[in-house]
């Protein structure tokens, strides 16, 4: 199993929750990519923890659908599951709705300028093909919204569900169809803004789902819309560079 030269990357204080964080990273931006087998020796190293913190991290990933443990407890990245991205847009699109929804009438200038200073930079990292710095710029502006509504339930169900999409949404920023975003940010912030709290709600609604319309070039065009359809690691390395599908 290929992991990164670093070593030593988890503080001792930190260790059960920064070891799931380096992980799901890890897979989600592609350096464990999907359909690589997970062993516990090798990420123990890499990470510089004891197989405790590893092994806890590897359940909870595996519960947020990111690992398959298979018979004889091999584990490996989960294939990209087309069905299972699906349901979590369908369920994090639904959350970010209530969100906003509930966050408008608690926003203040503050929240505003902080929507809009993550849009600026949203957009800038995609002028410069920056999908990391994207991603970021991404989470601090639909974060706004989902720490001004203190739905904790809000967060939790994100917590869980928003990586298994971020592993398309990599895909999106860094292709063209990913620019439409900073619009529709600008939409949201402006709904926002005019106390419209159901106008920007569906905002937030349609901009998690335009994720569908990249789902159908993951795969295939006679596996596409399979109820078990996946991608793996020959599809996200097509070009020797992970995170990018090769095209059918």
């Amino acid at each position: 199993m290929p992991v990164p030269e670093s070593r030593g990357l988890v503080t001792r204080s930190l260790l059960r929750e920064d070891a799931y964080r380096a992980l799901r990273d890890a897979i989600v931006d592609g350096t464990l990519a999907p359909g690589e087998r997970l062993n516990d020796a090798a990420l123990v190293a890499w990470l510089g923890v004891s197989r405790t913190p590893v092994r806890e991290a590897l359940a909870r990933l595996e519960q947020a659908g990111l690992v398959r443990t298979k018979p004889g407890r091999h584990t490996i990245v989960s294939p990209l599951d087309v069905r299972a991205v699906h349901d979590a847009m369908s369920v994090t699109a639904a959350m970010h709705e209530l969100a906003v929804r509930e966050a408008v009438p608690n926003l203040a200038a503050a929240e505003l300028d902080a929507m809009r200073a993550a849009n600026a930079r949203f957009a800038d990292a995609l002028r410069r093909d920056d999908v990391t710095a994207a991603l970021a710029a991404d989470d601090d502006f639909h974060g706004v919204p989902v720490t001004a509504c203190a739905n904790q339930a809000v967060r939790t169900v994100l917590e869980q569900f928003t990586p298994v999409l971020r592993r398309v949404e990599r895909l999106r920023f860094a292709s063209l169809s990913g620019r439409s975003s900073v619009a529709q940010h600008a939409r949201i912030i402006e709904l926002c803004a005019a106390g419209d709290a159901a106008g920007a709600a569906a905002a937030a609604r349609e901009n998690w789902q335009t994720l569908l319309p990249l789902l159908d070039t993951l795969l295939p065009a006679d596996e596409q819309g399979g109820p078990t359809a996946t991608a793996t690691t020959a599809d996200f390395r097509g070009g020797g560079e992970p995170g990018h599908p090769r095209r059918p």
